[in-house]
């Protein structure tokens, strides 16, 4: 089971790339220690994920589960900074999350980004899935 969260991970890590450079394209460095950081993480996972491939030891996947959980709210903080562009709105805080997901959901922020931020729950829930197994086995 391991190897279908890495499936689902270059996947999504294919469309990140798209994005990562359609960023660094037009973005102009905004929110550049956020998408960076979560770049960087996200690519960081393949480390302990493939040692767990390989070993079959659960520490490893838990490793990685916690890059993922530690690191994935950079990637939706961009989504909101961006969303609250698009919406010209601002609430302090996570006020914006659920209004961002929305204007996702609108297609405001386009088909990349809203797969991008659907497909995070395969990544993110299938390594967890992956975790209790091992654990558990």
């Amino acid at each position: 089971m391991g190897y279908l969260v890495l499936a689902a991970w270059i996947i999504q890590a294919a469309v990140g790339v798209t994005l990562l450079v359609s960023w660094a394209r037009h973005a102009k460095g905004r929110s550049a220690g956020l998408v960076l950081t979560h770049a960087t993480a996200m690519v960081v996972f393949l480390v302990p994920w493939i040692a767990f491939i390989v070993t079959d030891a659960a520490v490893w996947a838990w490793t990685g589960f916690v890059i993922l959980t530690l690191f994935i709210g950079f990637g939706d903080a961009t989504m909101v900074r961006r969303a609250r562009e698009v919406a010209g709105t601002y609430r302090p805080g996570l006020g914006d999350y659920g209004p961002a997901i929305a204007v996702a959901f609108s297609g405001r922020l386009g088909r990349r980004t809203t797969f991008h931020m659907l497909f995070s729950a395969v990544v993110f829930f299938g390594c967890l899935a992956v975790c209790i197994i091992a654990t558990a086995g």
